[in-house]
């Protein structure tokens, strides 16, 4: 359980219909095969005890007699598993017979919470046997097993672990889910971070495809873990068929599914701090109260991971999804700077350098100004060489803006950073930080001078990972009138490149785009070596996919950095831990340290669920300090020690674009 992760599993058993000793058995081979996979919560299907379709034999006291036997014997041999179990079975209480989720922990029955919404159509006829659950307040029930009758809460439940709060869970029952008020409503605006389902699905064309995304809509509307258990092998195929098509859910997300018709055993890990992070953000987030909440134990231990981290939260790993996803950012880019040059007049200035953020940013312009139905030649494109740039980045500045049909125009500025550099009394022999900073500023003033001549507004180029390690010069590329580029992250820029070169339909500027793809990230403020680029920027401040990984998980989850290195080592197996942990110290620092720089930033666009705004989504002091996050990583070898403290200082000497 550290860091959150519960490890749960949905589990669906061959049963025999009304054999019930089968079926005991059975969960309880099921539970300790859970147990010696180390899970902590474990979900059977609806009914499990006897069999979903039993039909009228659940008016006999032979079956229910056999069920209340099921029960106990599976308290009895789960008394030293430590694992939550919630299994199906009928419960008569004051003459009336409940489908319900019988709640098992450390050999003892702990809760039981009946179903609310019984189904009366189509294949389904519960009402026939079942009584409907219909009252808010929490009773008990006297069930019959082991030494003998013992009294049990009984009705909606919130059963929490004692000593790690946030695993906190409730049950729903199948068609709770599928009715319009739902249980798991209420009980995750009581306190319950999961909601488990014993359910008796059965399938029919189209309906797993439903399924799932009822699933994933109910997780994410109500902030929880959703954890799916569906009746599957061995119930009886008289009139239907059942698939164990058991899933998991996270936040609107799912992170673990069987397919229809396999094995039926689903183990994944729901993150309940990251639940409860997510429900403190949201201020809409109901809270209720006058659940009953039971207590059950569990022990904490560091949970072996089996879901997927994603190394790239910002890129999705499904190529038409990604297709979607280029075109739907592209269009938001567009269209919100469509509508500041409508405002403006309709002209735009871009620096354009050959590489990856300008020649994005060139591409929404081009599409914003078409969408406002003005010329390209109301696009400026300026390219401003000097003592880094090379010819390979200048050309493919030039051949772009030819194949989008901008106006282009070179401005070369070496001979006006000389003077200014002179002017100032700089050795002109050091290229420290105020050598490579002076071309930036130089820039700026460059296009900033251009669109005042021409009526233009300046186009920002940089995008939301620079923004958070503030790997721009302020008051130099850190400035412009509308920052299109500001809610991109860098390992997404490339993606939104290449989908525009794949589908633009110009030979000349897909060459030019591919070549841009090619080339290493680079500011170019140093001189080049053998006409070659010799600064690179993953190199200074370290790899962006990194980076991109710590800002989603730090910015969208409020994870610590401790949980945030455990995943990237999870997610990155080609990056050693030292290393990891030494570029998480270097984004810590980083990010904290240039705050200054984006409480000034201009306008942008948000595209995603991370952006740095301070008028929108991060609102931060310039002024906070990074020490508590940084005394975390200081247990980590990677991120103290001499060598760190010399990486560092390193870092901080060659990070020009730092005032």
């Amino acid at each position: 359980m550290k860091d959150g992760f519960i490890k749960v599993a949905a589990i669906t058993p061959a049963i025999k219909v009304a054999d019930c000793a089968h079926n005991a058995k059975a969960i309880i081979d099921a539970i300790s095969r859970a147990v010696a996979d180390g899970v902590k919560l474990a979900v059977f299907p609806e009914l499990s005890v006897c069999g979903y379709t039993v039909g009228d034999l659940l008016l006999q006291d032979t079956l229910l007699d056999g069920c209340a036997k099921a029960i106990s014997d599976i308290a009895a041999a789960t008394a030293k598993c430590d694992i939550v179990a919630v299994v199906g079975s009928p419960i008569v209480k004051s003459n009336k017979l409940y489908d319900c989720a019988v709640v098992i922990n450390r050999g003892k029955v702990i809760g039981v919470c009946p179903k609310s919404n019984i189904p009366n159509y189509g294949e389904f006829y519960e009402l026939r046997h079942f009584t409907p659950y219909d009252s808010q307040v929490a009773d008990t029930v006297m069930l019959n097993y082991g030494a003998g009758e013992i009294e049990v809460p009984f009705g909606y439940l919130l059963f929490r672990c004692a000593g790690k709060r946030n695993f906190c869970f409730a049950t729903e029952v199948c068609e709770d889910l599928w009715s319009p008020c739902s249980p798991s409503a209420l009980l995750c605006s009581a306190g319950a971070n999961i909601i488990v389902n014993p359910s008796a699905s059965d399938e029919i064309i189209g309906k797993s495809d439903y399924r799932r995304n009822l699933i994933a809509v109910q997780s994410g509307k109500l902030a929880c873990g959703y954890v799916y258990c569906d009746a599957g092998e061995g119930e009886s195929v008289t009139d239907l068929v059942f698939a164990g098509h058991n899933i998991a859910a996270e936040c609107g997300a799912i992170i673990a599914e069987s397919a229809p018709f396999d094995s039926g055993y689903l183990v994944t890990e729901i993150d309940v701090d990251k639940i409860a992070h997510e429900r403190r953000r949201i201020n809409t987030f109901g809270v209720a109260s006058g659940i009953t909440e039971v207590s059950f134990e569990s022990d904490v231990s560091k949970t072996v991971l089996t879901r997927r981290i994603d190394a790239t939260p910002f890129v999705p790993k499904d190529g038409g999804e990604l297709q979607s996803r280029c075109e739907e950012v592209l269009e938001i880019q567009a269209r919100a700077l469509a509508a500041r040059l409508k405002h403006v007049g309709g002209k735009s200035v871009i620096g354009i350098s050959g590489g990856l953020d300008s020649a994005l940013a060139l591409i929404v312009a081009v599409k914003a100004t078409d969408l406002i139905g003005g010329k390209r030649s109301d696009i400026t494109a300026v390219t401003m060489p000097c003592y880094g740039t090379t010819s390979r980045t200048k050309s493919n500045a030039s051949l772009l803006s030819e194949a989008l049909g901008v106006n282009f125009s070179e401005v070369d500025i070496k001979a006006s950073v000389d003077r200014h550099l002179k002017d100032i009394g700089h050795d002109m022999q050091s290229t420290d930080v105020t050598y490579e900073n002076a071309q930036a500023r130089e820039r700026t003033q460059v296009l900033m001078d251009i669109a005042n001549k021409t009526g233009a507004i300046v186009v920002g180029t940089g995008d939301l990972s620079e923004l958070a390690l503030g790997w721009a010069t302020y008051n130099g590329d850190h400035m412009s009138m509308y920052g299109v580029n500001a809610g991109v992250p860098k390992t997404l820029v490339r993606h939104l490149v290449r989908h525009y070169a794949y589908s633009c339909g110009s030979k000349q500027a897909a060459d030019a785009l591919y070549d841009i793809l090619d080339t290493p990230v680079s500011p170019e403020l140093l001189p080049a070596k053998d006409g070659k680029i010799s600064q690179c920027t993953e190199e200074i401040v370290g790899p962006y996919e990194l980076h991109d990984f710590f800002l989603y998980n730090i910015l969208r989850w409020g994870f610590s950095p401790l949980k945030v290195y455990r995943l990237a080592c999870e997610a990155f197996s080609d990056y050693k831990p030292a290393v990891i942990a030494r570029w998480l110290k270097t984004f810590c620092s980083r990010f904290f340290a240039q705050q200054f720089k984006r409480s000034c930033m201009p306008d942008g666009p948000k595209v995603g669920s991370v952006t740095l705004s301070p008028r929108g989504d991060l609102r931060m002091p310039s002024d906070a300090h990074a020490a508590l996050w940084i005394k975390q990583l200081e247990s980590i070898g990677g991120a103290k020690g001499k060598k760190a403290q010399s990486d560092a200082q390193d870092s901080k000497k060659q990070s020009p674009k730092r005032q």
